[in-house]
């Protein structure tokens, strides 16, 4: 093969290791073709224009270099070697010797030796290049923006003597001699090594134990950690077409290898999850990884932030400010560690956790290049995010779902998705947390037996609270919680017992709650500090509280040993160290005890809960320009921000959601014995109780309405948003089965789309408990969810009035299908089943076969792509029992039900079809003579046998 077919070949490999690499490498590439007389001035100049995505430079040069010849594609491949070769080089080269007649060109044919050589000495050269009048002071500035790094202002200071005629190249070559090479920064600087073991120390204490969830003890994170479930999404997570969107698992090493970009000029990775998946604990992960010396260690640096931290910060600042005020300072050699940091940027890691947390909405407005120059907290995180700051460094990014616009993900280099424990981490979740013989075997073993037990704790923070009050589900009674709010009340019983001294004394068998009623009465006034701080908190947007704050709110000592405030984590050494709630949730928790329980919370005020009207300085600010609107009073705004409709009104729509759905729990009738002794009179809680019902229904009636009429001859279709699943959570938190019959004993719809919606296991048994009421059959669909074993296993309660299931992309397993499979055959309604891209495989064919062989109305089965065996991979015992399954069932001709439609590639799906027929023997064997027998092997001998 000559080299420019051997070029070619290697074209897809070449673009990647010079467009995914750094700019510092692809330009040493440039440095040495231009050295070696390859390219010319103008190939020079036309890939190397700022601004161009790296990639499409990278395919101009192999484009250009193609066009050269064979002998250039053979000098490309050297200036690959070489360039990557001279990240590693620390002893000088050889010097050169000088050709005075032409300068210019002798600065060309040793370029990458003299870019080398003054990347360091570059602001020296320029003030005497500035002083011997050789440049002026607008062309010193422009080749010392900030923008740029050491390299890259050496060579545009090497461009510049090129195009000069004053005499500049000569003086320059002069110059040069003289100055020594420098080594490479990063790995020979005594102060960069020094500042990256002072960081990997601090990192290494910060995540080596995990408090996230729990204030009475800290848990080693090596030993208990457990794996999570995460995803790759591809085309942006939600707005796919079916079949663009991933389902593909990958681990925590993965996250930042090439595969699956969706952007990849980009620099971001999103890790999206629901509250309580384990994003901060992931986070934590990552940094201990690092710190300890096992994983990503191809990052020199590694910058941990806490964005409900950062928006603390007030005052103006830089990059440099960021990372060694607000992270860890360096003890010596600041600037040089700084310089080093923006010269390779592409050795750096950033990560900001918790971005739903900040108040700013990410915009893409206001560009801010210089790293020196500082400027609002918020401007510095969004251009360094889009790039505009540390491009080439890698930034980590934690999200709610709820929080990530368009505009940040056009930023965003691949998006991972946190869909919590799997079956198996559930159990090896227990046993890390319990090394008593055979506790953790009785937890799993209950939680298996308990199904709404089991579908909650496939979110994180629901494992941990049943990990920590498994005595009060094994022991003492107190039943089996089927709602979030019951697995909030089980952790608050938990941490009041630990805190009074009785509490020994209950006796197991009791009611679910009664036994809490008394012990929490003693700590009502602490709950309501707590709620009222939370409240506060969730109304400004602040997650970490001060100890003036804590004052102002009521908060005292004692409500403290609760447990439920906790010291945030800060690397920052000037803030004073604040308080936290353990966890986001639990903040919406205490807040919607306060407005239940708050003596001075109306029940008016609890009406934007499930309706927030828009500020009418929003509406009137679209029609008229900002001058011709009354700013309000400074007493005013302040009254109307203290007001609980105001604090509501403020708050992060998704906090009020989960607010507003605790609210609904504590309202049940379930736990009404337990908030009633807080009410001084009977008057406010039935008023409370009235109004929240009547909210919640008006809301759903007004979801119901905005659905578009039905196209005529069609069945009317209701594609559900997010705002629809909050709703039916509610009505599930509540547990009135009135409440939920009426909702939708007027939704008149045929189709209920429920797509890319985060639908979990939790999210199945609120949509069971609300659409089993539903008058007519509906088709259900259900793809690109969450849903899994254990939400099928939620979903059967409403499957009789599922006319359709569509299932795709749930991570469904045989054993979720032959569950499935038994309660269909009981339903008469029951005729379609989608199951495209899923974990199916033989196992399920017999369950699949009854189906089709006892269901005479069934019309279509869908299964895509399954493991059932494509052609030549079919295993024989599938396709037996599929053939004698739907032979046996003695279909007629004229028989009224219609035939079953198979939307399938694989060849069980065909054999299917064909057993629905009197003479589908002959059938088979035209198929036989058809495919060859590479594609069928002895499995169809086996059949036909």
């Amino acid at each position: 093969m000559c080299a420019q077919e051997f070029f070619q070949a290697q074209r897809s490999q070449l673009v990647g290791r010079l467009a995914l690499r750094s700019l510092e490498n692809f330009e040493s590439i440039l440095d040495y073709l231009l050295s070696w007389e390859v390219l010319t001035w103008e190939d020079y100049e036309s890939v190397s224009l700022p601004g161009q995505p790296l990639s499409t430079l990278a395919r101009r040069l192999l484009d250009i270099i193609w066009n050269k010849g064979g002998q250039s594609c053979e000098l490309l491949f050297a200036a690959v070697r070489k360039a990557e070769e001279a990240e590693e080089q620390t002893e000088p080269p050889r010097l050169w010797s000088q050709n005075v007649a032409s300068p210019a060109q002798d600065l060309q044919r040793h370029r990458p030796v003299i870019v080398r050589k003054i990347c360091g000495h570059v602001e020296g050269i320029l003030d005497l290049l500035l002083e011997r009048g050789f440049i002026t002071k607008y062309e010193c500035d422009e080749i010392r923006l900030p923008i740029f790094t050491s390299s890259q202002r050496a060579r545009r200071l090497l461009d510049f003597a090129k195009i000069k005629e004053n005499g500049v190249a000569q003086f320059l070559l002069q110059h040069v001699h003289q100055l020594p090479v420098l080594p490479a920064p990063f790995p020979d600087a005594a102060a960069c090594r020094r500042y990256r073991a002072k960081l990997k120390a601090t990192l290494s204490a910060q995540s080596r134990f995990l408090s996230t969830y729990d204030g009475s003890e800290n848990l080693c994170l090596e030993d208990i950690y457990t794996e999570n479930v995460l995803e790759l999404r591809k085309g942006g997570g939600g707005g796919g077409a079916p079949g663009q969107r991933g389902c593909d698992t990958v681990g925590l090493p993965d996250i930042f290898s090439d595969s699956g970009c969706d952007n990849e000029h980009a620099d971001t990775v999103l890790l999206v999850g629901e509250a309580g998946s384990g994003k901060s604990t992931l986070l934590q992960q990552l940094h201990r990884l690092w710190a300890t010396g096992r994983l990503f260690q191809r990052f020199l640096f590694v910058f941990p932030f806490s964005c409900r931290q950062l928006q603390a910060v007030d005052k103006p600042v830089s990059v440099k400010t960021l990372l060694f005020e607000q992270c860890c300072w360096p003890d010596e050699g600041q600037q040089e560690v700084f310089q080093c940091l923006l010269d390779h940027p592409e050795r750096v890691l950033i990560t900001f956790d918790g971005f739903d947390e900040f108040k700013f909405r990410f915009t893409d407005g206001e560009t801010h290049c210089s790293p020196t120059e500082p400027t609002s907290v918020q401007n510095l995180l969004f251009n360094l995010l889009r790039g505009n700051l540390m491009k080439s460094a890698r930034k980590v990014l934690t999200s709610r779902p709820h929080a990530v616009t368009p505009f940040l993900r056009k930023y965003v280099r691949k998006e991972l998705g946190l869909r919590g424990f799997s079956q198996e981490g559930i159990e090896l979740f227990m046993r890390r947390h319990h090394s008593e013989p055979g506790l953790a075997e009785r937890i799993v073993r209950l939680l298996k037996a308990t199904s709404a037990l089991h579908g909650l704790c496939h979110v994180p923070v629901f494992s941990w609270i049943v990990s920590r009050c498994h005595k009060e589900l094994l022991q003492r009674g107190c039943g089996s919680p089927k709602t979030t709010t019951d697995m909030y009340l089980l952790i608050l019983r938990h941490f009041v017992m630990h805190n009074s001294p009785g509490a020994a004394a209950w006796g197991p068998g009791a009611a679910a709650w009664g036994p809490g009623v008394p012990c929490l009465r003693p700590w009502l006034p602490t709950i309501l500090r707590l709620g009222r701080l939370a409240l506060w908190g969730l109304g400004t947007c602040s997650y970490a509280f001060s100890a003036k704050q804590l004052w102002a709110r009521g908060v005292e000592e004692e409500d403290l040993s609760l447990g439920f405030l906790v010291r945030s984590k800060s690397f920052s050494q000037e803030s004073a160290p604040s308080l936290e709630f353990l966890h986001i949730t639990l903040q919406c928790f205490f807040a919607a005890f306060y407005l239940l329980l708050g003596a001075d919370v109306r029940a008016s005020a609890l009406r934007h809960l499930f309706h927030r009207r828009e500020q009418p300085g929003r509406s009137l600010a679209r029609r008229f320009p900002v001058s011709c609107l009354r700013a309000p009073e400074p007493a005013e705004a302040e009254e109307a921000a203290a007001s609980v409709s105001g604090l509501l009104q403020k708050a992060e729509p998704h906090n009020v959601q989960i607010t507003a759905a605790f609210l609904a729990g504590l309202l049940s009738r379930e736990h009404r014995g337990l908030v009633a002794p807080g009410q001084g009179a009977p008057g406010p809680l039935p008023r409370k109780q009235s109004l929240v019902r009547r909210s919640l229904a008006l809301a759903l009636r007004r979801h119901f309405r905005a659905i578009p009429p039905a196209v005529p001859g069609e069945a009317k279709s209701m594609h559900a948003m997010p705002e629809f699943v909050w709703l039916i959570r509610s009505l599930y938190e509540m547990q009135d089965e009135r409440l939920a019959r009426e909702a939708v004993s007027k939704l008149g719809v045929g189709h209920l789309k429920v797509t890319y919606c985060n639908i979990g296991p939790a999210e199945c048994a609120a949509l069971a408990f609300v659409l089993k009421n539903l008058q007519r059959p509906v088709a259900l669909q259900l793809d690109y969810n969450a849903v899994g074993d254990a939400g099928l296993e939620q979903l059967l309660p409403c499957l009789p009035v599922c006319q359709a299931l569509y299932l795709r992309d749930n991570n469904i397993s045989d054993l979720g299908i032959c569950r499935l499979v038994d309660q269909a055959l009981q339903c008469e309604q029951f005729q379609k089943l989608a199951l495209f891209n899923n974990k199916l495989t033989d196992d399920c064919a017999h369950s699949l076969a009854t189906l089709l062989k006892y269901k005479q109305n069934f019309l279509a089965l869908s299964d895509g792509k399954p493991r059932l065996s494509v052609y030549g991979k079919l295993r024989p015992r599938a396709i037996k029992w599929i053939a004698q399954d739907q032979a046996s069932s003695k279909w007629q001709r004229q028989n009224v039900n219609p035939v079953p439609h198979f939307k399938s590639s694989s060849l069980s799906s065909v054999l299917l079809l064909l057993f629905r027929f009197e003479e589908s023997l002959k059938l088979i064997k035209q198929i036989i003579i058809c495919l060859p027998l590479l594609f069928v092997g002895l499995d169809l001998i086996h059949l036909l046998t």
